[in-house]
């Protein structure tokens, strides 16, 4: 049975909208209050040390929750790959989650999970990590396994086939998405002659892996000179650090990290990737910018936000709010080491394609003709440094910033001056980065979609600067 009181509210509530309806009103928008600014975020206080052969170590008491994440990460990846090799790394990563010398993948996998966890692999651009999150007793125990899985690698042979069908799967599922052909051509545009270039493999390279292949990689780039073990949550710090000592101080040095800083090329191009009868197209607009070591680099991620990169930005106000061509564009800015590319991404409807790009262009030229409102600003200065402190309050969260700054070598007090520099900028600064770094006669935008409907929208951008 409703409710007396609450019968009484529904009815006064329609016939108060009723009235505003039929005198040609409209109900108030109402908002929720606004939220306080987020805390700055304190990095708890870290313990540094390193072995002789050149490894690594970053301890950080972290939380109240008995757990504790380590992480082993190897300056080892697809930047390591030759042309004829993309992928590779992928492949050794998958290999080593088959076992040890010592160990069969199954004794792995239960003694990880004896402890409340489970060891996972994975390999990126420029770094494989090998990580595994596991009750605190069991923390020096889990350094010992993690050590035998990155030292003494099985690399069986018969595991190889099935691997590589599954990467020829992987393969075959991405190159159907227009995401992937977009993201691709873009790379390929930026870095011709560059790993950073070679997103995709081809069934002949992955076909022509062999176990001499895979194992030559891995001794050629896995070594305790390019390695950083990250230690984060509740922990015994004196026996975490002899565990570190004993399990990684025989490790081979090995090389030092790999350094090949690439020459992006950034020129007005349109490339179109045909798609016939595809419903939608796929944008990749974008070109390289400067890297996360460059004093604007901050400027340059809360211009990023306002442009395109959170859900509050003027270009997904524009295309998608607005217009409704798109259902959720965004801009990023990917960076690696020493590198970096800004770009927009957006999945459009065929017959707007071109009308998408104009207006992508055309908030870029209006940021760069003027300046946010404080308001605009201050709302993504909000979003950028809330966003921020949640990334670091997780184990696994702030071993991955304690992974950025290390990498990017940005010193020790970065992720605790990160939100007050965000806080610091003006209007000015941010129309400045638009300026600077949003070029549109240097601007690569790729097209993947119907050729046949969408050649004529994009000709007019093949010219620089239009």
């Amino acid at each position: 049975m409703r409710n007396p009181v609450t019968t009484l509210l529904c009815t006064t509530f329609l016939a108060l909208t009723s009235s505003l309806f039929a005198a040609g009103q409209s109900p108030a928008k109402q908002w929720p209050p606004a939220g306080g600014p987020p805390k700055a975020f304190h990095l708890p206080q870290v313990e540094r040390f390193s072995l002789p052969n050149g490894l690594q170590v970053t301890l950080v008491p972290y939380g109240s929750i008995p757990k504790v994440r380590i992480n082993v990460a190897v300056r080892a990846g697809n930047l390591n790959e030759s042309a004829s090799e993309t992928w590779l790394a992928d492949l050794t990563g998958e290999l080593m989650k088959e076992g040890t010398t010592s160990r069969s993948s199954q004794q792995v996998a239960q003694e990880a999970a004896s402890m409340g966890g489970s060891v996972e692999i994975g390999a990126g651009p420029d770094v494989t990590n090998i990580s595994a999150d596991v009750l605190s007793e069991f923390g020096p125990k889990m350094v010992a396994l993690l050590a035998d899985v990155a030292e003494h690698p099985l690399l069986p042979g018969s595991e190889l086939a099935r691997l590589k069908q599954d990467l020829l799967r992987q393969l075959s599922v991405q190159k159907s998405q227009s995401g992937a052909l977009a993201r691709e051509r873009f790379l390929k545009a930026l870095y011709p002659d560059h790993p950073y270039g070679r997103l995709l493999s081809t069934e002949p390279i992955i076909s022509s892996f062999d176990v001499q292949a895979v194992k030559k990689f891995y001794d050629e780039n896995f070594g305790a000179a390019r390695t950083h073990i990250y230690v984060a949550g509740k922990f015994h710090s004196a026996a975490v650090k002899a565990a570190v000592t004993q399990a990684f101080s025989g490790w081979k040095r090995g090389p030092d990290p790999l350094i090949e800083i690439p020459k992006p090329v950034s020129n007005r191009e349109v490339d179109l990737v045909d798609r016939p009868g595809a419903a939608q197209s796929t944008l990749y607009i974008g070109l390289s910018t400067i890297d996360p070591s460059n004093a604007d680099y901050i400027p340059l991620q809360v211009m990023d936000s306002l442009l395109g990169g959170s859900f509050g930005s003027r270009i997904t106000a524009n295309i998608r709010e607005q217009k409704g061509y798109t259902y959720s564009p965004r801009s990023q800015i990917s960076a690696r080491y020493r590198d970096a590319y800004w770009a927009e991404v957006a999945d459009v409807t065929t017959a707007v394609t071109g009308p998408s790009i104009k207006e992508i262009l055309y908030e870029i030229d209006r940021l760069q003709k003027s300046p946010p409102s404080d308001a605009e600003l201050d709302g993504i200065k909000n979003y950028l440094a809330g966003v921020f402190v949640l990334r670091n309050s997780s184990r696994d969260g702030l071993i991955a910033q304690l992974q950025y700054v290390d990498l990017h070598q940005l010193g020790d007090n970065y992720l605790d001056t990160y939100v007050q520099k965000v806080y610091a900028l003006t209007p000015q600064q941010v129309q400045e980065m638009a300026q600077k770094y949003i070029l549109a006669d240097k601007l690569t935008i790729v097209v993947v979609g119907d050729k046949e409907k969408v050649a004529g929208q994009i000709a007019p951008y093949e010219k620089s600067g239009s």
